[in-house]
């Protein structure tokens, strides 16, 4: 039987909880990353970043707002300086929307495989005893434009709940984002009923609106 749907007067505290479990793993993810050795060859450190990663006030055309910024912990997490990513910079931030609880973590500096930091990223958020992969991970295109990127579901296991994550990661030679999403209301859902394309569309229009220039003023 699946858990009751927590009381209102619960309701903050449990959607801050399940954020914080969202934020460890995906800065787990982003970390791993980093530490990950291997990669090369992908061409960043030839021209130097470009980009940044910001934590505005609201993502996806408003619909989500910032509760916390987590940048501190991700730095003091992501390694600086890796095999494949060098002088590394990490920010996120944890939003809500509703029921939603979405953490938005990414890093910026030069990176030489986009590609190997994606792989390496997803792997960082799988590997850990309590995390299963409950629909793999494949690319989509967001319906508003851009490269595709890189979604799935996980299912975490915490204090004997079942926690279904969908999640979305992207990378190019300066930047690389990997957000994620839980549901308060609905914890155990299938993960099979994920609408992956409807949270790429969503992942879309966060990537464009967290993706600044490197030159400008902070968002």
């Amino acid at each position: 039987m699946p858990p009751p749907v927590p009381p209102k007067s619960n309701a903050g505290k449990t959607w801050g909880i399940v954020g914080a479990i969202a934020g460890v793993v995906v800065i787990g993810g982003i970390a791993s990353a980093v530490a990950f050795s291997g990669g090369g060859g992908g061409g960043g450190g030839a021209t130097g970043p470009k980009y940044r990663v910001t934590v505005p006030q609201t993502l996806a055309d408003g619909s989500y707002t910032l509760s916390k910024d987590i940048s501190q912990q991700a730095g003091t997490s992501v390694p600086h300086d890796g095999a494949n990513e060098h002088g590394i910079t990490a920010v996120g931030g944890q939003y809500g929307s509703g029921t939603k609880s979405l953490v938005m973590v990414g890093l910026y500096g030069t990176i030489d495989n986009p590609r190997t930091t994606v792989e390496h990223a997803i792997r960082g958020m799988k590997d850990d005893a309590r995390t299963d992969v409950a629909v793999p991970e494949k690319e989509f295109t967001p319906s508003g434009g851009g490269g595709p990127l890189t979604c799935g579901v996980d299912v975490r296991q915490e204090a004997g709940q079942k926690i279904t994550m969908a999640f979305c990661v992207w990378a190019d030679a300066s930047t690389s984002v990997n957000v994620a999403q839980t549901d308060t209301a609905d914890l155990s859902k299938d993960p099979r009923s994920v609408d992956l394309q409807e949270f790429a569309d969503t992942a879309g229009k966060i990537r464009q609106e967290v993706t600044k220039p490197l030159d400008t003023a902070s968002a």
